[in-house]
């Protein structure tokens, strides 16, 4: 995969609707204009919301409603930013009105669900992509391109955490299971992705858990066997942050990614003699959100299905492996 251009910027010929008025909607609003993208309206449930984030945003159309932004003439592709347990019905509503999507991970609640979307994408000739913006930063090509080269070897083992010290309310979404709270989905989902990223969708899955009050769970540790023999492993929290870096080791050399491994950062390679000998260190501009961006506008026009970092049928492989994770803890949500 070749390297990703550091600093993208769009011709702004195609429209985004903004489905939600969250922070990471805000967030990846605040990237969408600084690179060029335009972006034609924003939705939400509530009339004054939107009327509110458009004019944080200096959006031209705010709608009080899903549908109403659906129907937009304006918008080409709608970013997806509701909780989880939404992701589905929003998606649905997108593309049944022609919209292309671009859906906040974790990308539905299941498997069942992951799959439905991306066959009606797939069924109306739309573009599905899922929010995973770390799979489209330039330190991860750059880190896929070491791997490609050889410069590892045979990999053996991959090591991700996403741990943070989020609110402890029970009302607050985090700790609400009605809403697909918890560590796994918000948190959890990054390394998960990322080895499947890396090795490959896993042969074997291990994992436990423990809960907060509220019913959610509050850490999770997984083991992942893959179909070479390697492992991956990860730990996810809200209730603690620790130093969120990443490790792949292989036969000839390891990659270290500096904290924050899913964000902008650093990347080192070792050789098999414990070697400094290369380090990645390129700055973006934003908060480097723009670069899923960039691919899906350019998916758009080139008339494909997804992006190739990750393929719709991917995010329905790596629900999967969440459903099978949740199983293994114990985990239901009220009202999948």
């Amino acid at each position: 995969m070749s390297m990703r251009d550091p600093f993208p910027r769009s011709d702004g010929m195609i429209g985004w609707g903004i489905l939600a008025t969250g922070g990471v909607a805000g967030a990846f609003t605040r990237d969408l204009i600084a690179h060029g993208h335009r972006v034609a309206a924003v939705g939400s449930r509530s009339l004054a919301s939107a009327e509110a984030f458009a004019a944080t945003h200096g959006i031209p159309q705010a709608h009080g409603s899903y549908e109403d932004l659906a129907t937009d003439p304006n918008v080409d592709v709608i970013y997806i930013a509701t909780p989880h347990n939404l992701h589905s019905e929003n998606a649905t509503l997108a593309l049944e009105h022609g919209k292309h999507i671009l859906v906040e991970k974790s990308f539905t609640l299941t498997e069942a669900q992951a799959s439905t979307v991306v066959e009606l994408g797939l069924q109306m000739g739309l573009v599905v992509v899922e929010a995973m913006w770390t799979r489209f930063l330039p330190h991860m090509a750059h880190v896929r391109n070491l791997i490609a080269a050889g410069r590892l070897g045979e990999i053996r083992s991959l090591h991700a955490d996403h741990t943070q010290n989020l609110p402890r309310e029970d009302t607050h979404r985090i700790n609400n299971p009605y809403l697909a709270g918890g560590a796994l989905l918000d948190l959890g989902i990054y390394p998960v992705s990322f080895a499947h990223d890396i090795l490959g969708a896993p042969v074997d899955i291990d994992a436990h858990a423990t809960f907060t009050r509220s019913g959610v769970d509050a850490s999770v540790a997984t083991i992942l066997t893959h179909e070479n023999g390697a492992m991956s492993t990860s730990f996810s929290s809200l209730e603690t942050r620790g130093p969120n870096r990443a490790t792949i080791l292989g036969t000839e050399g390891r990659i270290e990614i500096a904290d924050t491994w899913y964000a902008p950062t650093t990347v080192s390679l070792y050789d098999a003699r414990n070697s400094l000998v290369d380090v990645y260190d390129q700055a973006v501009s934003g908060r480097g959100m723009q670069f899923q961006a960039a691919e899906v506008e350019r998916v758009i026009r080139d008339g494909n299905h997804g992006s190739p970092l990750i393929i719709p049928e991917e995010s329905v492989t790596v629900m999967r492996t969440m459903d099978a994770i949740r199983a293994k803890i114990g985990l239901r949500y009220p009202n999948e």
